[in-house]
This record gives C-alpha cells, sequence and structure tokens, in this order.
C-alpha cells in the first residue's frame, strides 16, 4: 500500500499543481482542499464525479482517491438512458461537481457535494490497498450499453511510473492539455500523471492552437493530445509563427486514443523540428506501449511495450506469433499491473476479455517489427469507430437511429475523416421513403439519447441494407472501414 499522490504530503507545498484557466492550486491548497472532500466521503465506496473541465473535477478525483473511494466519472454531454445506464449500474453514493452546475434529471435523486477549492480538511494517509478500485470508467461496446472498467490503484500507479521511464517524466514538467476529464486520457495521464510526479498541469478548458501556443511559449514542457488536436495544429501552420515557436521549445510532444496520420506528423516535424511521439493504451489497460523519449518516433508506430507490460500478437485460432517481421497481423493481447480487474456487474464480459492463461484480449490488430515498435492496423470487430479521439461502438448509435419513427433499418460505420480520424457514417433505410428524415434530424435524435460525439456526419438512404443468410448485416459491402 503506498500513496498514489506523494507530492501532496511531502512535495514542494507553494509549487503550483493544478491550473484551469485562470485558477490554479498550489500542492499546499490542493492537499487542503482534497482532504476536505476526502473527509466528507470516507464512509462513501463510490462517489459519481460531475467531470466537466474544470478545477473541481480534479479536486473531486484526487479527493475520492484519497479517501479510498471509487469515482465514476460522468460525461457532461451524456445523454439520459446513458447516464441512467451508468448511474444504475454503478450505484454511487452522492455525486461531487462544481458549485453552481446545472446537473440533469438522472443525478437528482443522488446526494449532491459541491466542491469547495477553498476549504480545509485534514490530509488523509493515502494508503488505500493496491487492489481497491480506484475509478470506475464506462466504455462503449459494439454492442449493448456501455461497460465500466474497474481500474484498481495499482494499475493507475504502474501505468504512470512506466511512462515516467518512457518519457524522462519529472516534477519539473509542466503538461498543458484540453482533453475531456471522463475518460482515462484526459484523467488519468492529463491529471493523475503530473500529480504523480510532482509537477503541473494546464489545463486549456477548450483546444485551440492559441491556447496551446500560449501555454507552452509560457514555461510549459509537454503537451497532450488527439489526432484532431494536432490536425488543427499543423493546419495553422506556417501563418502561427508563435505556434510553430512553442511546440519547437517543447520537450514532449505526445499523441493519443487514435492514429496520428503520417501526413501530420511530417508536417509537424517539418515546421518544428519535433516529432510527435505516440502511446496505445485503451480503458481496460492503461497504457501499453509508447515511443520512448530518448527512442526513435516512428510515424504510424506506437512504440514498444512499457516496462512491466508484456505483450504478444496471436494468430485468430489463438496461437502466439512466434518471429515478428513488421508484416504479420496479429492481435495484441497483454499482461501486466497496467490491467483493470473487471467489467463492473458483468462476470460474463470479464470472462470473455481473458485468455484461459490470463492475457487480456485487446481487440486491436497489429504488426510488430523485428525491433519491438508496435503498428496498429484496425479492430478485430468492425464495429469500433475512432472519431475525434473518442472510441464509439456502432451498436449503441444504430439502436439509437432505429428508436426513431422514421428509421425502418440502420447501420453504421465509420470512413477517413481529415479533422476527427474517421466519421460516422449512418446507412438507413427510411419508413417511408418519400419523407426520408435528413442528417441534421438524425444527428440531434443521436446526440439527445447519447452524446454529441456519437452522431452521424454522413447519412445515406438505401432501399433495404445487405444481409447474408443469416440475417446479419454485411456493412463490408457499404463502405467505411468496416
Amino acid at each position: 500500500m503506498s500513496p498514489l499522490f506523494p507530492a501532496l504530503n511531502r512535495g514542494p507545498a507553494e509549487r503550483p499543481a493544478l491550473t484551469f484557466g485562470g485558477r490554479s492550486l498550489t500542492y499546499a491548497r490542493l492537499a487542503a482542499a482534497s482532504g476536505a472532500v476526502a473527509e466528507r466521503i470516507r464512509t462513501a465506496g463510490r462517489v459519481a464525479v460531475w467531470a466537466t473541465p474544470v478545477l473541481e473535477t480534479a479536486v473531486a478525483t484526487v479527493g475520492a482517491l484519497t479517501a479510498g473511494a471509487a469515482a465514476v466519472p460522468l460525461n457532461p454531454k451524456s445523454g439520459e438512458r446513458e447516464l441512467g445506464h451508468i448511474l444504475a449500474d454503478s450505484a454511487p453514493d452522492a455525486v461531487l461537481t462544481a458549485p453552481g452546475a446545472e446537473l440533469p434529471a438522472a443525478l437528482a435523486g443522488l446526494p449532491r457535494i459541491d466542491v469547495d477549492v477553498r476549504a480545509t480538511g485534514p490530509v488523509l494517509p493515502d494508503d488505500a490497498d493496491d487492489e481497491a478500485p480506484a475509478l470506475i470508467v464506462y466504455t462503449s461496446g459494439t454492442t449493448g450499453p456501455p461497460k465500466g472498467a474497474v481500474i484498481p490503484r495499482r494499475a493507475i500507479a504502474a501505468t504512470l511510473d512506466a511512462l515516467a521511464d518512457a518519457w524522462q517524466w519529472t516534477g519539473d514538467d509542466v503538461l498543458v492539455h484540453a482533453l475531456p476529464l471522463f475518460h482515462v486520457h484526459g484523467l488519468v495521464l492529463g491529471v493523475l500523471g503530473p500529480l504523480r510526479r510532482g509537477g503541473s498541469v494546464r489545463h486549456l478548458g477548450r483546444f485551440s492552437p492559441e491556447g496551446v501556443a500560449r501555454e507552452l511559449g509560457a514555461g510549459a514542457t509537454m503537451l497532450f493530445g488527439v489526432p484532431t488536436m494536432y490536425h488543427r495544429v499543423a493546419e495553422a501552420f506556417p501563418a502561427d509563427q508563435e505556434l510553430v515557436k512553442a511546440l519547437a521549445g517543447a520537450r514532449l510532444l505526445v499523441s493519443g486514443s487514435a492514429a496520428l496520420p503520417v501526413h501530420d506528423h511530417e508536417r509537424i516535424a517539418s515546421a518544428t523540428g519535433r516529432r510527435v511521439i505516440e502511446r496505445y493504451g485503451m480503458t481496460e489497460t492503461l497504457m501499453n506501449t509508447s515511443v520512448r523519449a530518448d527512442g526513435e518516433a516512428r510515424p504510424g508506430t506506437v512504440g514498444v511495450p512499457l516496462p512491466g507490460v508484456r505483450l504478444r500478437l496471436v494468430e485468430d485460432d489463438g496461437t502466439p506469433i512466434a518471429a515478428y517481421d513488421g508484416e504479420t497481423v496479429g492481435e495484441i493481447q497483454v499482461r501486466g499491473p497496467n490491467l483493470f480487474t473487471g467489467y463492473l456487474n458483468r462476470p460474463d464480459a470479464t470472462a470473455a476479455a481473458f485468455t484461459a492463461d490470463g492475457w487480456f484480449r485487446t481487440g486491436d490488430m497489429a504488426v510488430r517489427d523485428p525491433d519491438g515498435y508496435v503498428r496498429i492496423v484496425g479492430r478485430k470487430a468492425t464495429d469500433l469507430i475512432k472519431s475525434g479521439g473518442y472510441k464509439i461502438g456502432a451498436g449503441e448509435i444504430e439502436n439509437a437511429l432505429l428508436e426513431h419513427p422514421g428509421v425502418r433499418e440502420a447501420a453504421v460505420t465509420g470512413e477517413p475523416d481529415a479533422d476527427l480520424g474517421e466519421r460516422i457514417v449512418a446507412w438507413i433505410v427510411p419508413a417511408d421513403p418519400q419523407a426520408p428524415p435528413g442528417l441534421e434530424e438524425l444527428a440531434g435524435h443521436v446526440a439527445r439519447r447519447l452524446a454529441p460525439h456519437k452522431r452521424p456526419r454522413v447519412v445515406h438512404h438505401l432501399d433495404a441494407l445487405p444481409r447474408n443468410d443469416m440475417g446479419k448485416i454485411m456493412k463490408r459491402a457499404l463502405g467505411g472501414h468496416a
């Protein structure tokens, strides 16, 4: 049992820990404010966190972890059905939120705890068992409602310490990012990562190339982003020389959550002289591989396995690929202290996710070079879409579309998009061919039920969906990445 945030007790008390916009907390103030949260919830088993990109979300999460409670980050843009499922499944004892935040009706029955960043509470020992649940993060599957991945404290510590080794990450680093705080990229890597090191994080609130330039130009050393962000940065060249100068001065530029197109890699490297490095992870495993800070930033690859992570590629029958040649494709399976413990209330899904000998089946297909570098080539399944840094399951969007009275049949695929990575494409058989529902109507329908980033960007109307003899939709006949 070891603390997740040793700097809260013995770190540089007056060093800035968190900055969100114009609001900041030093380590001393963060210890006091998170201690006040921990004192209020010390008997709770799970607490929901209304995860808007504000200072209070970070304080709430640190307070929950300090108290030994499991935090359930909630996406503020979740639709009523999705939010209702998450709350029913996780059964939190309370919801932590910023004062004045308007919460949806689905949260009305939960005790509300407003986080006061000026409050002072006792500094608790932060000594929960390493296997104790730290976070329950809901991840979209290809079918059905989201599943809650139970992430133990051990996994957070292991991933962050492995990244510190790979990226030479220290307490002197200042990280800037603008990622959402309801998934592991923005919350675990982007907030808990700097705090574990005793460093600082500056969150932009909302991404903009101007904000990145301002913070990197003012002393930030690292930038975390998703391909959509780096694409927009590259698009701003060469007109914005302040942005070029700021990126050129950064110690580390990291992209994740989806593959960064080689074209954007090269544009950024050409303009700044700095290469973006990529890493590979998922909710259930946190981080598995990364290009090292002292290694070769090879565009199109996600580097080598992190310290402590075992990775193998297997054939369709589960046989491990014996020799890596950079061409043979296999499914990635991993083992290590970075893994989750299972899906909440879903022993069937948990069992299906692991092999008999304990390897986690990622569902991602890759090739591996002889020197260990890994290149992701796609999903084993055809129903996961990566758009704007999000992993989105087609099944739940199809289900939402089928609830629209103007939709008889629906299928969802992804297709390449220069900005988003992939855009969501809906293939619709309308109930009335003379009056088919349009893109705007269907996009709004999905956004209200699920979340705005899950809305279709393109709609095709068909007379019928192609199906095989078993009645299954043949998505490869539709186009897109399926």
